[in-house]
């Protein structure tokens, strides 16, 4: 057998929290990863500077080790990897800075591109930027975790987007304007006459962008609650009872 290759560095994780509108349409941010770099002092190889190395005295420089198993059938040679210098043939003086692992622990601020459309629980890779591998070995990779902060008056369902808006039983039945928050800002919504209470209207193409093709966007939906009085005047009563009765002598000509 040959030496073992250099273990590859552990893949490192990362929580980031983005404001509702950060996650809708996207970002640039910065971030301070605390993970396991190549040691400076050897270079991340593990070995003491200056040193050189020598033949391993367990294996002799074969790299392998030789045990004898005795079976009923008789007796038996098995080469193994020699565990003192992983195959190598060689051992080497570890370097003090890192105890030989040629890692140490650092803190390094990273730039990341948040695209458009992310959730909650939503992972980006970052390659080459989880742990140094042992001894020289690659790198793992950065896996950033996405978690959104809600919204007072927004709700996200998948790349829609829900929200509420309270009419007048008047304004039901006359129709009226009302002002939405939308991620694009304040937008006035048209609600017609005769709009029933629980109503959803659709405001198209002001929802999320979709991941991966920010160039397609969902709806923002908008459902319409009514507010009925317990109480009302007496000129109001009137009015109310006015129409009650218009209602009904219109209902008799159909």
């Amino acid at each position: 057998r040959g030496p073992r290759s250099r273990p590859r560095g552990e893949d490192e994780r990362y929580d980031l929290t983005l404001d509702f509108q950060e996650a809708v349409f996207g970002c640039e941010k910065e971030i301070s990863v605390s993970r396991m770099d190549a040691c400076k002092q050897c270079d991340g190889s593990g070995v003491k500077a200056g040193t050189s190395p020598k033949t391993c005295g367990t294996c002799g420089g074969s790299g392998q080790v030789i045990s004898t198993v005795r079976t009923p059938i008789g007796t038996f040679q098995q080469a193994a990897m020699c565990p003192a210098c992983d195959g190598s043939g060689q051992t080497n003086e570890a370097c003090q800075a890192c105890s030989g692992d040629g890692r140490v622990r650092a803190t390094k601020k990273i730039s990341i591109r948040v695209p458009p459309g992310v959730d909650k629980d939503s992972r980006l890779r970052v390659r080459g930027e989880g742990n140094a591998g042992r001894q020289g070995g690659e790198s793992g990779d950065l896996f950033v975790v996405i978690s959104v902060r809600d919204h007072p008056e927004m709700q996200r369902d998948g790349i829609n987007i829900n929200s509420t808006t309270t009419i007048s039983y008047v304004d039901a039945i006359l129709g009226t304007t009302v002002k939405v928050t939308t991620v694009d800002g304040v937008v006035e919504l048209q609600v017609p006459a005769g709009t029933q209470p629980g109503t959803t209207l659709l405001m198209s193409k002001r929802g999320v962008p979709r991941l991966g093709n920010n160039t397609l966007r969902g709806d923002h939906l908008v459902k319409v609650k009514v507010t009925i009085p317990t109480r009302v005047s007496g000129d109001e009563k009137k009015k109310v009872e006015e129409i009650r009765e218009l209602s009904s002598k219109a209902k008799s000509w159909i």
